[in-house]
């Protein structure tokens, strides 16, 4: 640990606990639905008795043979390139590639005519047996929907917290109070195995991994640079691998609570005198030349397991389709996954449209509202400035072309939020009982924003994306409560009243207290 001794400094209070989720509504098991002339149907689950006590639930699904997704098969293509070309790029996803060869981002691209032998109704019935269940691997949000992730993984290779199945919250009281609607909702996605959405990527990602070392493939661990929740999410999936994780981070430059997760994880972190850029820049080389497999956003595996959040959205609602989704936006490939799981679901028939997609931008951190804003014409990435938003505190974003492709793509707008106006929408959304981070009320700040122009209906069902757990960010609400920010008026600020410990004194500001609650 001497290595990241000089962290270990008294830093700025916040919290990274795991929460229960539980999912919002209520889901059917149908019987299946395929079309004329297709392949056997994969097996829905059904009622059977329970395993011997000496077998653990591997190796239920093994005797079980669950495993059936030979039909269907993925491939790496080059972002925005055109299939049907003759000798068109692409990779095998056992290949460890990160880039086309022309440099640009890589996209997993799913034999669609495969998984067009089953109807829409098959789809729907299938994935809806599988919720809450401890099924291996279905009982997870995101491998509930294996077929459409990483169709040819063995179920024995997977690695899963059972992540996913996020609580789809009725923020009523916020909504009514302060928006004049009925019908707004937060998927609250860090309700997760680590606290962030982070966990729905990583779990594909490190599940890959263990299928490439189980076939002997040089890699010997898997590393990212990381100042938060990137770090966590891989230092868990590894650790419950078995896998070794590498983790760069900055010296001196993040909390202890952005720390613990991957140290207590038992993940290798390298504290190193550079901001994350240079850590980024270090890992890139590092990878390049040792068997260590690059977790970074870049890669388009994790994309697979974060598009399942929206096919999520879609089942809680009984495969209605809401009107917006609003998603806070950095390195912008989470727009991008949202995007591809409403589309495919659009694409092989389980619903008639898509939501109209909003990317939530913080003002310090804004290329992509600057972008929006000029046209789209010719993108320039900017010098983030510092903002409570952290994990999208990003000027130069990897995946700008994605989110550009999937905002075109669902007539989609792009808002920002001040510094001031995010912490007093967490600030309004906190005293409803929500308890969100601070990327989540950059969210919320566009949806004020677009409910004040008119843009957003106050009967328009509305789904906010909140991707980390507030307990994160404690140090912000604490600075936020106690006015402590400087040049911000912390117009919901709830700071705790001093009183004298005698009867007289706390009845008097009691008193004043109920009588300013008195309606």
């Amino acid at each position: 640990m001497a290595a990241s001794s000089s962290i270990f400094q008294p830093h700025r209070l916040s919290l990274k606990p795991q929460s229960p989720t539980k999912p919002h509504s209520r889901f059917s098991t149908i019987g299946a639905h395929s079309q004329p002339n297709s392949p056997p149907p994969p097996p829905l689950s059904s009622s059977k008795p329970r395993r011997p006590a000496d077998e653990n639930i591997r190796d239920e699904a093994r005797r079980h043979n669950t495993t059936h997704s030979h039909h269907f098969s993925a491939k790496y293509v080059p972002f925005g390139s055109d299939p049907s070309e003759p000798d068109a790029e692409s990779y095998s996803l056992d290949e460890i590639v990160y880039r086309s060869q022309s440099g640009g981002l890589l996209d997993v691209q799913h034999d669609l005519d495969a998984l067009k032998n089953y109807d829409g109704a098959y789809w729907r019935d299938l994935f809806d047996s599988r919720v809450g269940k401890t099924t291996w691997p279905y009982g997870s949000g995101v491998w509930s929907k294996k077929e459409w992730v990483l169709p040819e993984i063995d179920s024995d290779d997977i690695v899963s917290a059972f992540e996913g199945n996020s609580n789809l919250f009725w923020a009523e009281r916020f909504g009514k109070q302060f928006l004049g609607m009925n019908d707004l909702w937060v998927k609250h996605c860090g309700n997760s195995h680590t606290g962030s959405f982070k966990d729905l990527g990583m779990t594909v990602l490190v599940s890959q991994v263990n299928r490439l070392r189980r076939m002997n493939r040089p890699v010997v661990g898997v590393g990212c640079a990381s100042t938060g929740d990137t770090s966590a999410a891989l230092s868990a999936y590894c650790a419950a691998a078995g896998i070794p994780s590498i983790v760069f981070l900055p010296a001196n430059r993040i909390s202890i609570a952005q720390l613990v997760q991957p140290i207590a994880n038992g993940a290798f972190v390298l504290s190193i005198d550079t901001d994350f850029d240079g850590c980024m820049q270090l890992i890139r080389e590092v990878t390049a030349e040792l068997p260590i497999y690059l977790a970074n956003s870049l890669n388009s595996l994790r994309l697979e397991g974060q598009k399942t959040a929206a096919i999520e959205i879609l089942q809680q609602f009984d495969w209605q389709v809401p009107d917006w989704v609003i998603v806070p936006g950095g390195n912008l490939g989470n727009i991008y996954a949202f995007y591809k799981g409403f589309h495919m679901c659009k694409e092989l028939g389980l619903v008639d449209r898509i939501p109209r997609l909003v990317c939530a931008q913080a003002a310090n951190a804004n290329p992509l509202y600057l972008h929006y804003n000029s046209g789209w014409k010719e993108f320039k990435p900017v010098k983030a400035n510092t903002t409570f938003a952290s994990a999208i505190q990003i000027g130069d974003p990897v995946s700008i072309d994605r989110a550009v492709y999937a905002l075109k793509n669902s007539n989609g707008i792009v808002e920002e939020a001040t510094e001031e106006e995010l912490m007093d929408a967490t600030g309004q959304a906190d005293s409803t009982g929500m308890f969100i981070c601070p990327h989540t009320g950059v969210a919320l700040t566009a949806l004020l924003k677009l409910r004040n122009s008119g843009v957003i209906k106050p009967t328009d069902r509305t789904v906010v994306v909140s991707t980390a757990h507030g307990l994160k960010f404690t140090q912000s609400k604490i600075d936020y409560h106690s006015k402590e920010i400087k040049d911000m008026a912390c117009r919901f600020a709830n700071p705790p009243v001093s009183v004298k410990a005698d009867f007289g004194s706390v009845m008097d500001v009691l008193k004043k207290y109920l009588l300013s609650k008195a309606h």
